[in-house]
């Protein structure tokens, strides 16, 4: 019982954001806890052990098959020694040579089946792909094609202040575009590689040419992350050589089984019965749901930053003070269930991938994309012990056979199978809240409408009977005082008169003789 007292929050220390290296930079989910530049160092360097074993086989194998040939054609005669010698490093390379091309083959045909088993037939010939990658519906071509070209025009636009290195970026970016249309088959990880050494050699360019001005090398390179982006966007956006589609529907899966999930649960200081606070609820969701319309890093990235920034004026509005990082994670986790975001994971995937290294280990868009990671990483692996309630509950309500309701009155978890208080509040669902409104706004127009009729239907009676309760009292009153009428007699005018006699005498017409 003192575990379903006890209520406690998602706390995260902000030491667990940092890279696990200390280096002092944000960390991410994706890169094992390192920042970018942290990442990078450690992917080259296995990248180069892998390298490095994989002459160290080509060695063994060398080895190997010269000891093979020694041994087979040791014992035999050789006529002609020294026409039929091997060339002097033919031998050493040919091997290697078939190692690389046992390799490449390799690739290629795990590759090759991955996009025959997406074609839409395998007995048509494969068509070649244009440099955006798949061909979309004309709508969406025509509104790619309109953003593309206008994000060419103003990337002209802006490299025309800078005349010749102007010219020079123009160029470089041009010739990477092509040479990344050709890559394909790369992983994700190759891509980004790629992608991540371009930003790199091009700052360091900037930052000789700028002698130092990182302000001035910062805006160059949004321009050019975002024209290179533009260009590259659906070629390199969950690619096909990695597992981000199915991270995607298993975290969406994810979030809609979690849909009972209360803000209760999660200790969220908001009270969204205040409008302010709910119109930034509903401003937040909208962002994080709009970070998925976007193609570049830095465009995603202010969208994650909007949605912060609506959870911290929320929580301030609630609390009547600053938020602090501890209220933050929590409201922020509550947001991403509420809105389940399009392809979360290849958003995410994609801004840790090909956005700015600088953006990400720094500054705002860098905490809050980290919180971000964090949120999500929390939400696949949410449990019972993570909202405080028994593993018994959370799997009836995992299940759906089973809604939470928080008590008013006691604070304490009950079934919605049981007798709910008349004062319950509704789950957290928006649906589900509005469902039970409207179902109590319709049992008290109910009652209402039972109540009116019961008084029509009296009123009815009433004027039923009223008619003959008005005759019989009209029968009875004439009965009691019948009508009698009395005699009239007819009497001259002036017979009651005792003053005849003082009348004059009535006018008597007079004849005149003519």
């Amino acid at each position: 019982m003192s575990q379903r007292t006890e209520r406690r929050g998602i706390h995260v220390d902000q030491s667990d954001l940092l890279c696990k290296k200390g280096c002092g930079y944000y960390g991410n989910a994706a890169w094992q806890g390192l920042c970018s530049k942290c990442w990078r160092e450690e992917y080259q360097r296995v990248r180069q052990k892998q390298i490095q074993d994989d002459w160290a086989l080509a060695e063994k194998l060398q080895r190997e098959e010269d000891a093979a040939y020694a041994s087979s054609h040791g014992a035999q005669t050789q006529p002609h020694g020294q026409s039929s010698a091997p060339h002097p490093g033919h031998a050493s390379l040919g091997p290697f040579s078939k190692f690389e091309e046992k390799k490449t083959n390799e690739k290629t045909r795990k590759v090759t089946t991955v996009k025959k088993f997406f074609s839409p037939s395998s007995r048509t010939p494969p068509k070649k792909e244009t440099q955006e990658g798949k061909t979309p519906s004309p709508s969406i071509s025509r509104h790619s094609s309109f953003e593309t070209d206008q994000v060419s025009r103003d990337f002209v636009d802006f490299l025309k202040n800078l005349q010749r290195p102007g010219r020079e970026i123009h160029k470089q970016c041009r010739a990477f575009i092509v040479n990344m249309s050709s890559k394909k088959d790369l992983s994700a990880e190759e891509l980004s590689e790629c992608v991540q050494d371009f930003y790199q050699n091009m700052a360091d360019r900037l930052m000789s040419h700028f002698k130092g001005s990182s302000e001035s090398v910062e805006q160059v390179m949004d321009q050019v992350e975002k024209y290179i982006m533009t260009r590259l966007y659906k070629g390199v956006f969950c690619p096909e050589t990695s597992d981000d589609e199915r991270k995607d529907l298993a975290t969406q899966n994810r979030i809609r089984a979690l849909h009972w999930v209360t803000i209760q649960m999660l200790c969220v200081s908001m009270d969204e019965e205040i409008p302010e606070v709910s119109e930034n609820v509903v401003k937040a969701i909208t962002d994080v749901i709009e970070m998925d319309s976007k193609r570049v890093p830095r465009d995603k990235l202010a969208c994650i930053t909007r949605c912060s920034k609506h959870i911290f004026s929320a929580i301030r509005i609630t609390k009547n003070e600053p938020a602090s990082a501890d209220d933050f994670l929590p409201a922020l986790i509550y947001i991403v269930l509420k809105a389940n975001p399009p392809r979360l994971q290849s958003n995410i995937q994609y801004i840790t991938r090909f956005c700015n290294p600088s953006r990400l280990m720094t500054g705002e868009d860098g905490y809050y994309f980290t919180n971000l990671c964090c949120a999500t990483a929390f939400i696949e692996k949410l449990d019972a012990q993570s909202l405080n309630l028994s593993p018994e509950e959370f799997e009836r309500y995992m299940s759906g056979q089973a809604s939470p309701r928080l008590h008013s009155s006691e604070g304490d978890w009950a079934l919605a199978g049981s007798a709910p208080d008349a004062t319950a509040v509704a789950t957290t669902n928006p649906v589900l809240v509005q469902l039970n409104q409207n179902l109590e706004l319709l049992s008290g127009l109910i009652s209402k409408q039972e109540r009116v009729t019961e008084a029509a239907q009296s009123l009815q009676a009433d004027l039923l009977s009223w008619p003959q309760s008005v005759e019989r009292e009209v029968h009875g009153v004439l009965e009691k005082y019948p009508l009698e009428v009395a005699p009239r007699t007819v009497s001259a005018i002036d017979a009651n008169n005792v003053d005849n006699d003082n009348l004059p005498p009535p006018l008597t017409p007079q004849v005149f003789a003519g």
